[in-house]
């Protein structure tokens, strides 16, 4: 028997106390290979169902990020039009605010877009969510989170929009 290394995706599954199933390999590789871009439900399915495996059912797609959003494994947003986006958890997004392109749907952490100033401001948001989360936790209050979303429509978008004007 050889010593092949572990698979990053069964590990992460097996640290949540999640099964190692082909379609949870299968939803948590695509989220993990595409970091920057938060998807839908449906947007999602559409995106698997283009690859050469068997396409996954809407129910089974949709408990399955609901499991991987309830253990951290995939972070959920809710847009300006509350429809609910998920992507891969990335470690910086914890408390560090985030732009949202209402256009292409990536998501962006703010805290390497700034300069000194704006940077400062961050770090200034950052322990001021914090300080927030650990009153709630003194408080009584469990399992919270912060989300701190900027959006609008990033400047790859703009610029390639028919019509774009610089304002």
């Amino acid at each position: 028997m050889t010593d092949r290394p572990a698979d990053p995706i069964d590990t992460l599954l097996s640290a949540h106390g999640l099964r190692r199933t082909a379609a949870a390999r299968r939803v948590l590789g695509w989220l993990l290979a595409h970091p920057d871009t938060s998807y839908t439900h449906a947007q999602l399915q559409a995106a698997l169902a283009g690859d050469a495996e068997e396409a996954l059912d809407r129910v089974t797609l949709y408990r399955l990020i609901d499991r991987l959003t309830q253990v951290g494994l995939l972070l959920c947003r809710v847009d300006a039009k509350r429809v609910r986006r998920y992507q891969a958890m990335p470690s910086s997004v914890h408390a560090i605010p985030h732009f949202e392109c209402q256009s292409c749907h990536r998501d962006s952490p703010l805290d390497g877009a700034f300069s000194g100033a704006l940077k400062a401001n961050a770090s200034d948001l950052e322990r001021a969510a914090q300080t927030a989360l650990e009153a709630l936790k003194a408080l009584g209050y469990q399992g919270t989170s912060m989300d701190f979303a900027v959006r609008g429509v990033c400047a790859d978008c703009a610029s390639s929009a028919p019509g774009a004007a610089s304002s």
